[in-house]
């Protein structure tokens, strides 16, 4: 992530350090246009417009996690504002693409929690889909207890490492 963002601020910085060659007056017109070749696409230094929301930013659409009660898979009130802003998004950006990261504890067999962390992932995807968002812009995954955000082994780590994480394709 840190790789992509870097990269499209050397872009950025790139795209606004260019300049163009003032015109000369005494030259026609005709013989310019022919003596300048068109830009080819890989020249171009365009940025691609953000596909994504910025994280951390006020409100629901800079949240990215979801998270749930131990062994449960639906959808908490508290968390549905930030699934239904998500889907907001996703509806006005057609181009935007999501990957749903089902999460689980420590606790449970691998097998289990790989379950788990897909009805996770699974119950955000129906939402969306409810909302109206195409399957295309969706992909979910299951990293079980593979990837804990909290390493810890007490109450506080596993209820942060029970999550669906939104992540948005180019970030």
């Amino acid at each position: 992530m840190k790789k992509t963002i870097f990269a499209l601020a050397v872009t950025s910085v790139l795209a606004a350090c260019s300049s163009t060659p003032p015109e000369s007056t005494s030259a026609p017109v005709a013989e310019k246009t022919a003596a300048t070749p068109a830009p080819k696409a890989a020249e171009s230094t365009a940025v691609k417009p953000m596909l994504y929301p910025a994280k951390g930013v006020g409100g629901a659409l800079g949240e990215r996690s979801i998270y749930y009660a131990f062994d449960k898979y639906a959808i908490q009130d508290q968390y549905k504002p930030i699934v239904d802003a998500h889907g907001t998004f996703l509806l006005s950006h057609p181009a935007a693409k999501v990957t749903l990261q089902g999460n689980c504890d420590e606790r449970g067999s691998r097998e289990y929690n790989l379950g788990l962390g897909q009805r996770r992932a699974d119950s955000v995807r129906k939402v969306l889909a409810a909302k109206g968002v195409k399957d295309s812009q969706m992909e979910t995954v299951s990293f079980g207890k593979e990837k804990p955000l909290n390493p810890g082994h007490n109450e506080k780590a596993w209820a942060e490492n029970r999550r669906t994480d939104i992540v948005y394709q180019g970030e």
